[in-house]
């Protein structure tokens, strides 16, 4: 054997002059196989350094044992949750997850999935970015044969499979005990307006004034763009009306601190003079000394896991791939302090 080339189970076969059929039954452990001559093969094949030679193996099962995901940032804490199940799940079924974040650039995402096709992943878990316009990715991977699995920021389109939180129960919770407080000037920092979430969340707070009789204000409705920018002119906007709201509902939890901090600085006392009502529910709110009222749980931990169970489904078994898998998990109020 030549130095610095990997042994191979020929060589194991050659050096105790057996078959190398029996060589490959004994390393996996076949019953047909002794125990004296499968302890002999192994401590051999230590001996040799042999590893298992990798890309046969995958193309024979047909199967790269990976999975890709991408998300508009790997830093949040929201999408920090999701990761951690869905490599739980994916460690169970011994496969290695592969990650990317697009920083919501539809450029880079599609590379990023360009990429993992090129690679062959065995099927792709995606939350698209807030500014991610075109899928025709999904086609290209389902064609090589990659299924594809969207979760928490989704695509407005029939067919595919996801998972998403319902953001209309949180959102009514919101404006109920807004309203139990006393609040009927009550506004939505929402997302860009073309956004899924975005458009859900809008419905949503339009649904809960009219469950409350309170008349809609369109002035009371802005939208941010989610850069600090963004988030205090929305702010601004709503606080230089002549009757400002009282209450805010802001798209997630960092709109939140960008807003609460401009409301300071324009010398509101928080939960005094205005109080506020974010989606997320992050865990940095035991943090900050004055946090939001309530926060909207959107269970990312729960969105990982079960994207990372239904792509996985699709792997074992293709037929599945026929008809989309969908899942809804409910997001909830949680009171803050």
């Amino acid at each position: 054997m030549k130095e610095g080339k990997p042994a191979t189970i020929k060589e194991i076969a050659k050096r105790l002059k057996i078959s190398p059929s029996t060589v490959s039954r004994a390393l996996k452990d076949h019953p047909s196989i002794g125990l004296v001559t499968t302890m002999r093969v192994k401590k051999v094949a230590a001996e040799l350094n042999y590893e298992p030679n990798q890309t046969a193996i995958f193309f024979k099962q047909r199967k790269t044992f990976t999975i890709g995901v991408v998300l508009p940032s790997l830093s949040e804490p929201f999408f920090s949750a999701a990761i951690s199940e869905i490599e739980n799940v994916a460690n169970d079924r011994n496969y290695t997850v592969i990650m990317g974040q697009s920083l919501d650039d539809p450029g880079r995402e599609l590379r990023i999935l360009q990429t993992l096709k090129t690679h062959r992943v065995d099927g792709v878990l995606i939350s698209i970015g807030k500014n991610t316009q075109e899928y025709g990715f999904i086609e290209q991977l389902e064609s090589a044969g990659i299924p594809v699995v969207f979760f928490d920021c989704v695509p407005d389109l029939d067919g595919i499979n996801k998972v998403v939180s319902d953001l209309e129960p949180g959102m009514l919770e919101a404006i109920d005990i807004f309203v139990s407080c006393g609040h009927h000037a009550i506004s939505l920092i929402n997302g860009p307006e073309m956004l899924p979430a975005s458009i859900e969340r809008k419905r949503s707070y339009i649904k809960g004034l009219n469950k409350c009789r309170i008349p809609l204000q369109d002035e009371y409705i802005v939208s941010t763009d989610l850069t600090t920018e963004g988030n205090d002119a929305a702010i601004l906007k709503l606080l230089a009306l002549p009757d400002r709201p009282s209450a805010v509902i802001s798209f997630n939890d960092y709109v939140a601190l960008d807003v609460m901090k401009t409301a300071r600085q324009k010398g509101l006392s928080l939960n005094q003079d205005i109080h506020f009502i974010s989606y997320a529910n992050y865990p940095l709110w035991k943090y900050v000394e004055n946090p939001p009222m309530a926060s909207i749980e959107q269970f990312p931990g729960d969105q990982g896991k079960r994207a990372a169970e239904i792509l996985f489904e699709l792997i074992d078994d293709p037929q599945k791939r026929k008809e989309p898998i969908q899942a809804v998990l409910k997001s909830q109020l949680i009171a803050q302090g």
